[in-house]
């Protein structure tokens, strides 16, 4: 009888936890002012008399705490030594899925680009401001009758402006040159960390930081320099939910990395248990893999004889 409830398997039983419940509300939440703030900003009307804007901000402040509480929860888990091998199996399976469906998600961004810029002439639907079908036309007509399109000497407050495509070789290089470095210095961090090397693990985390944060203040310049808008033109809209999306990946990824870097100063992580860190590394080594192939794809074969400099 006094085995009775002794474990006697390597698997983790959870205790019940509220942050599932709570954390799917709050997403809820989330969206319902998101969608809110974009379809009713002009008049400023809102969900439950609560404006989208605000609605939106509860929403996220309440999914952040959500998903502190839980992951500080699994923090507690695998210090407790709930977390046997096999379950860090499980939880690496979990981010080779999670990185899986992310994969997917950048394939319907290529597809949109590549599907405008391969069949330039295929059929495009018309709408109005209020969704309905008022016509339609073939992309020729829009583009000028090749991709990239054909500059408009418009304003560039006006929806639907372009000029030119941004110069592969300035800017976007210098970008694509400071992620490779930074999958560099991730991994040495993580090598350190397998060697027992503190040092080397919180100064590879620090450099890695300090590289994504410049990634990112080097996109907000590019994206203050661009040739075309975003609002009324599909190579902008492709070109800027691609590479916005990146970018967003790229600030996720650095909290990510900046989290660690606490985690490691305080002296968490040992050779044989950190896989937190492990999944951080996973999910920038992702992100420099899809920007190699924004700058390959869109940038480079993608900005034709539009780019300053172009012959």
């Amino acid at each position: 009888m006094a085995d009775t409830h002794v474990k006697h398997h390597d698997y983790h039983l959870v205790n019940p936890s509220p942050w599932p419940l709570l954390a799917s509300a709050a997403a809820l939440v989330t969206a319902i002012g998101a969608i809110a703030w974009m379809r009713t900003h002009v008049d400023g009307e809102g969900v439950f008399g609560i404006k989208g804007p605000y609605l939106f901000a509860i929403g996220m402040v309440a999914l952040i705490a959500c998903a502190w509480s839980w992951w500080l929860d699994v923090i507690r888990e695998a210090d407790a030594g709930e977390q046997t091998p096999v379950v860090q199996l499980h939880l690496r399976y979990g981010m080779i899925m999670f990185i899986a469906s992310e994969v997917m998600f950048f394939v319907a961004w290529f597809w949109a680009y590549f599907d405008n810029a391969l069949f330039p002439a295929d059929v495009h639907h018309l709408m109005n401001n209020a969704g309905h079908l008022v016509g339609l036309t073939t992309r020729n007509e829009l583009y000028g009758g090749h991709w990239p399109p054909a500059a408009a000497e418009t304003a560039a407050t006006i929806p639907g402006y372009f000029k030119h495509t941004f110069n592969p070789w300035g800017l976007p290089l210098v970008n694509t040159l400071i992620l490779l470095t930074s999958g560099c210095t991730v991994t040495w961090a993580h090598h350190s960390l397998l060697k027992n090397d503190r040092r080397g693990l919180v100064i590879g985390l620090i450099l890695t930081v300090l590289l994504g944060l410049t990634f990112t203040a080097c996109q907000a310049m590019e994206y203050s320099e661009a040739g075309f808008s975003y609002a009324g033109h599909t190579y902008g809209a492709t070109f800027f939910m691609a590479t916005g999306f990146h970018g967003a990946h790229v600030i996720i990824g650095t909290i990510f990395l900046i989290v660690c870097l606490v985690r490691a100063l305080r002296g968490a992580f040992t050779p044989q248990q950190h896989f937190g860190f492990e999944a951080a590394a996973w999910y920038w080594h992702f992100v420099d893999v899809v920007w190699l192939f924004l700058f390959a794809c869109i940038y480079v074969w993608g900005a034709g004889p539009l780019a300053p400099g172009a012959e």
